[in-house]
């Protein structure tokens, strides 16, 4: 039986993990939908461009499953920044079926352009950790993501009969994880 963190007689729902996760949340989200916004960029739309460039998705189907969005609403993502020109749709020279993403040479100049003011939202949330504490708090939070994406690991989950996220987007932030620095940001609903 796992570590028990918390009990029933003295559970406080502000103490909960999830409580701060979902919190911490929603206040990075403002943030950063206002500083993308002034670009005329949505979070999504920044999330979309970021995780094809990242390599951590290759078609509107992988990020809405990563990111747990509804595909139509992501497909209209996706559309607005074909019309924008910065992604391009191509069909799959290994199965015809799979219309994969592909930056272009404007999205790879929108996203250079765009970084810096990420970077710095980025930093500036993170400004009361330490060096150390911040790659302490992102191993945490890899070591807890993999651990929740695990289909043993939510009994809840598992007795409603439900899957959790794919498997291969789990393994890609693993991958990704260890190699970047910063770890993606949250979403947000299109405009």
């Amino acid at each position: 039986m796992p570590e028990q963190y918390y009990h029933p007689q003295t559970y406080l729902s502000r103490d909960s993990v999830g409580y701060l996760v979902r919190r911490l949340y929603t206040l990075l989200l403002a943030r950063f939908e206002g500083a993308l916004a002034q670009a005329d960029f949505t979070l999504t739309q920044w999330i979309v461009l970021i995780q094809v460039r990242d390599g951590l998705a290759r078609t509107a189907s992988d990020i809405a499953s990563d990111l747990g969005h509804d595909s139509g609403a992501l497909t209209r993502v996706v559309d607005q920044l074909e019309r924008r020109g910065y992604l391009q749709r191509n069909r799959s020279a290994k199965d015809r079926r799979v219309v994969e993403l592909r930056l272009t040479a404007a999205g790879r100049a929108i996203i250079d352009q765009l970084l810096p003011l990420v970077v710095d939202h980025t930093n500036a949330a993170l400004a009361p950790l330490s060096k150390s504490e911040f790659v302490q708090l992102r191993s945490y939070l890899v070591r807890l993501l993999d651990h929740a994406q695990d289909d043993n690991a939510v009994p809840a989950a598992k007795a409603a009969g439900r899957r959790g996220p794919v498997r291969t987007a789990r393994n890609a932030v693993t991958r990704k994880a260890t190699a970047a620095p910063t770890r993606r940001m949250p979403t947000a609903k299109p405009r």
